[in-house]
């Protein structure tokens, strides 16, 4: 119980500070028009304050456009910030290394917890299997559900999740290369673990087994777990219980990874606060996508009328140029 109250309340403290990040993570407001730019400061989107983003059925060309943009704008990002962005990071920063204090204590209680609570075994390691790749299986089956109810809402919401899915997974695929962490896993019983970063040119990590294993910062499974839940608690906010068991889901999955003695705490701390913030990015670049796209269907007009002058009809083209 202790493991877990730590967890929820590391879990509230984090989701606080990174809001106000993922907020502008995006597009950055230039006036008081129906106007956005993107987080390179460069483009200019027309938007359509009025469109419904909800309309804009996703295609093959519209899906690949958004990835890129999302991949794009999630890596140049740090490149971009302001000094609100760098104050919230800083605030980050600062707990996730007061967090790093707790990472052996921690690792130390969730297995002492497993050895005492023997039935809380098998419910971490499913729970742990469920997320990570496994979690595809999972969006996939909802989007099928979607087709075949015709609820195009869902198929599209599907797919901005499997986007925040492969947006998170890049990132903290580069973070593990960069990073180089040894996971509690990599000591043999009798062995205290200890949190290492070895660096990008470290050699091969293997477990205390042999087995071949990856870096241990940030933890995979939060990443992609709150990118995903992230995506559906923002596209079905106005029904409480889809982001309830949305975070709940996921954070039971990150905290798996700690009982499971396969992550420290601020690995998942870090990749909760990554999987949220692409969640974010992926829903906001689509609906200003959506609104964009409406704005220049509606840009430029043709119309048509009929006047009746000095006892004849007048024909008459009208070209409106909309901005």
């Amino acid at each position: 119980m202790e493991l877990i109250k730590k967890w929820l309340i590391t879990l509230a403290i984090m989701s606080v500070h990174f809001t106000a990040l993922s907020q502008d993570s995006l597009v950055i407001k230039s006036d008081n028009t129906s106007q956005k730019e993107d987080t390179s400061g460069k483009q200019i989107n027309p938007i359509n304050p009025k469109a419904d983003s909800s309309k804009l059925l996703m295609n093959p060309k519209t899906y690949l456009i958004l990835l890129g943009s999302d991949l794009k704008q999630e890596v140049t990002k740090p490149f971009h910030l302001k000094k609100k962005d760098w104050a919230t990071l800083g605030e980050f920063t600062a707990i996730t290394v007061a967090c790093s204090f707790a990472d052996e204590p921690i690792q130390q209680s969730a297995l002492r917890l497993k050895s005492k609570q023997t039935s809380l075994n098998d419910i971490s390691k499913g729970l742990s299997d469920f997320g990570g790749i496994y979690e595809i299986f999972t969006v996939a089956g909802i989007g099928a559900y979607g087709l075949i109810s015709s609820n195009n809402k869902l198929v599209t919401t599907t797919l901005l999740a499997s986007q925040a899915y492969i947006t998170g997974g890049t990132i903290m695929t580069l973070l593990k290369f960069l990073t180089g962490r040894t996971r509690p896993s990599y000591y043999p019983a009798g062995v205290e673990a200890e949190p290492r970063f070895l660096g990008p040119f470290h050699r091969k990590l293997n477990d205390a087994n042999g087995t071949n294993e990856n870096s241990s910062f940030p933890s995979g499974h939060a990443t992609v777990a709150f990118a995903v839940a992230t995506v559906f608690a923002t596209e079905y906010k106005d029904k409480p219980w889809v982001p309830i068991i949305s975070y709940t889901t996921a954070s039971l999955i990150g905290a798996s990874r700690i009982t499971e003695n396969k992550h420290w705490i601020t690995d998942v701390i870090v990749g909760t606060a990554l999987g949220y913030v692409t969640g974010k990015l992926v829903d906001k670049n689509y609906n200003e996508y959506a609104k964009t796209k409406s704005g220049n269907a509606q840009k430029n007009k043709v119309s048509f009328y009929l006047k009746y002058n000095f006892n004849h009809l007048e024909p008459g083209l009208v070209y409106t140029f909309r901005r």
